[in-house]
């Protein structure tokens, strides 16, 4: 026999749970992931990791929901500026909309390095930080190995070529210091970045920018210095944090990761709906750029995503024959890389639009060089401040190793037919007619990327020939010398397309290529459906060999140097 009271009791525990105040989380220990791997294994190793559109998707639907009453979010380091930029847009909007917004942590860098946690921690209302932490409030630096000396006592002679004076990539391999062009660039970037933060904690606080800078230049800051500074609101534990969240809300608001939060609404968005609905589709090219499939970028496993030419070009053709996709937002995160892919996939971008489906650049962290060249003929591009991008440049060369290989008693034969058979060999120097090869390579790539830049953003070759030359810019840079057109991150993007569209502001996204991990293990059917991923590596083409031997950078000759970690 069924008690009644306890019928009575579960519909009733049911009723307050599904009523019952919430309070989003989110962790930002492991960082962010902007999209899912496009090689199988790590997409399916990612599938737990944070999402930055569940992220976005989620505060933007907690905004409206009367449920939602907090977020609280864990700050740490690992994500990038541009990333940064993004979830403090989302957290400010959070905040208009009326909900306590809580960033808590340990520490704001132990010892310093915590100026980017920091400054994302300042989007929220209420900033708490352990009783042991330290503000890392030290500013910003950004560090460049010169390699040629190392080099020269190795034996080893690079040999590259560059267009012009700001493309440092070979900065890298054949000189022992800064050019003055490249620490004139460097510096910049660094100015720029620090004058981004520094404005950005001054409002959040309520503090003069000279202040933060005081403070910064004292940095890093003890507690109770922090605390009596303004920089932090309570000294507290994690418990605490939660126990004050309890106080406010009452002992029946439920926790819930904002991941979670997103998904379980997405869940309900996909029950199945009469007619297919209009559009936008998503397409997103993440890692150094190549010829082929996306997949892990690099031969060795972690070595990140790549953005392969045939996947990024067969999403755009999908997205151009779907008749419901109406706009095509592409998601551009990549530091560059292969210049004949890079190429390719600017094509698809054209063809896009020539097809009257209009496309807006959304670009993440970085993308520059070979990330600007495919970005360049959208309709609309938009990078967050703290985006790293322009690098209009070419960069192509080869170490010479025959000193190396002498030191170590080892001969080398050869036998060749053809004037430049061996003109890649990285055992004999450029002769003069190599040399010839190398620059006229180098004057072509670079003309046909700045005539492009000039047909694509409306400018004279002298105003391009102002903001190339290989220079990287910070997105508020490129958008004062016409190179982006707003500032803002991936939401701005997808509402300005379906503005375009003339869609409604809750119009699906879609993503393309349209593939799962599963997905991903299946051979295509066509060339039209190229969605594996494969491990190769081929940033620099036919140096690709030399490049995976030498160590030298994966990407190719439209790349930039290093990882750009700004600290």
């Amino acid at each position: 026999m069924v008690d009644p009271g306890s019928v009575i009791n579960v519909i009733k525990q049911a009723r307050e749970k599904r009523t019952a105040p919430l309070v989003l989380e989110l962790d930002l220990t492991d960082g962010l992931v902007e999209t899912p791997p496009a090689d199988p294994l790590t997409a399916m190793l990612a599938m737990r990791r944070t999402h930055l559109r569940d992220v976005l998707d989620g505060l933007r639907r907690a905004r409206a929901d009367s449920r939602v009453r907090a977020v609280v979010v864990k700050v740490t380091g690992g994500v990038g500026m541009a990333l940064v930029q993004e979830i403090r847009d989302a957290v400010t909007a959070v905040r208009e909309a009326g909900k306590l917004t809580v960033a808590w942590t340990e520490t704001f860098g132990e010892s310093g390095r915590g100026t980017v946690p920091y400054y994302l921690a300042t989007a929220f209302e209420k900033v708490w930080m352990q009783p042991t932490g330290e503000v890392g409030l030290t500013g910003m630096a950004l560090e460049e190995p010169f390699l040629a000396g190392a080099l020269e006592k190795a034996g080893v002679k690079p040999q590259f070529g560059q267009r012009h004076e700001y493309k440092t990539m070979a900065n890298t391999f054949v000189r022992k210091g800064y050019t003055p062009a490249h620490e004139e660039s460097s510096r910049r970037l660094v100015a720029s970045y620090v004058e981004q933060i520094t404005e950005g904690i001054a409002t959040a606080r309520g503090l003069s920018v000279e202040k933060v800078r005081e403070l910064m230049d004292r940095g890093p800051l003890l507690a109770a210095d922090a605390l009596e500074n303004g920089l932090v609101d309570r000294l507290g534990y994690r418990d605490e944090v939660y126990a004050d969240l309890r106080e406010r809300f009452g002992p029946t608001a439920q926790l819930k990761f904002v991941t979670r939060y997103s998904r379980s609404h997405g869940l309900a968005r996909k029950l199945p709906q009469p007619g297919k609905q209009d559009a936008v589709a998503l397409i997103n090219g993440q890692g150094p750029i190549r010829l082929g499939r996306s997949g892990r970028g690099g031969p060795l496993p972690g070595q990140g995503p790549a953005m392969g030419s045939d996947t990024i070009g067969a999403a755009f053709r999908a997205a151009v024959r779907d008749d419901s996709v109406k706009a095509i937002v592409f998601r551009v995160n990549s530091p560059g890389g292969s210049a004949v892919a890079s190429d390719a996939i600017w094509r698809e971008v054209n063809l896009a639009r020539r097809a009257g489906k209009p496309v807006i650049v959304s670009m993440g962290n970085v993308a520059a060089s070979g990330g600007y060249y495919v970005a360049m003929a959208a309709d609309t591009i938009i990078a967050q401040p703290g985006t790293l991008t322009g690098s209009i440049g070419v960069v192509m060369g080869k170490p010479v190793i025959s000193g190396l290989l002498d030191r170590l008693g080892i001969a080398m034969g050869h036998v060749s037919e053809g004037a430049h058979a061996r003109m890649l060999s990285m055992t004999k120097e450029f002769d003069e007619s190599e040399w010839e090869r190398v620059n006229a390579s180098l004057d072509a790539i670079y003309a046909d990327f700045t005539a492009k830049v000039a047909e694509g953003r409306g400018l004279s070759p002298e105003q391009v020939d102002e903001v190339a030359r290989g220079r990287v810019w910070t997105g508020a840079d490129a958008r004062r010398h016409g190179l982006v057109d707003e500032l803002g991150g991936l939401d701005r993007a997808l509402e300005l397309a379906r503005k375009k569209a003339g869609l409604a502001a809750d119009a699906p996204v879609r993503v393309f290529p349209h593939s799962s991990p599963l997905d991903r293990l299946r051979p295509a059917e066509s060339s039209e459906d190229r969605t594996a991923a494969t491990a190769r590596f081929d940033g620099w083409g036919s140096l690709s060999g030399v490049a995976a031997r030498l160590g030298l950078p994966a990407a190719g000759p439209l790349a930039l140097p290093g990882n750009w970690e700004i600290r």
